[in-house]
């Protein structure tokens, strides 16, 4: 049986841990930084909040000095109400991840479904993610499919004018 439980800011360390195991995954190199210490603060204050709009769920690691399994960590993002979203409020999934000793127990597969039950909870009509290939089968067996094209654009060089 897989315990699931709502991470709370005593996990902020541990949930940047994973997001670096995350990117590192994903970019197949480790970038450790400056970063890691804005995501545990801010994590810290999002989770402390009264009404979070950040939302993050994990299994705990069976071993010594309090690390975590897994994690399912998303944000509510209030968008103005359409014809079919008409509370405006999405879902955007942004961090799922399960140490390397973990995998394989289904772990990712239970905090993302707590993350969901949240979302809907929260009157969330709609979720986003961007999957990685390896994890895409998983998000599709839980119902996401593509929906439309995006756009991005990086505008940390650009100036306010």
């Amino acid at each position: 049986m897989i315990v699931v439980r709502k991470a709370g800011p005593r996990d902020a360390a541990e949930l940047v841990r994973l997001r670096r195991l995350m990117f590192q995954a994903m970019r197949g190199e480790d970038r450790p930084g400056d970063w890691e210490e804005t995501a545990r603060e801010l994590t810290i204050r999002q989770l402390s909040a009264s009404s979070p709009r950040l939302g993050a769920f994990v299994v705990d690691g069976d071993g010594p000095g309090g690390r975590l399994a897994a994690c399912a960590v998303g944000t509510v993002e209030q968008r103005l109400p359409a014809p079919g979203h008409p509370t405006g409020r999405f879902g955007f999934v942004f961090n799922v991840c399960t140490d390397h000793g973990y995998r394989g127990r289904g772990y990712a597969r239970a905090v993302t479904e707590a993350l969901l039950d949240w979302f809907a909870g929260q009157g969330v009509t709609r979720v986003d993610l961007h999957a990685t290939t390896d994890a895409e089968h998983l998000y599709r067996a839980l119902g996401f499919a593509e929906h439309s094209m995006a756009l991005s654009l990086d505008v940390s060089g650009r100036t306010a004018g």
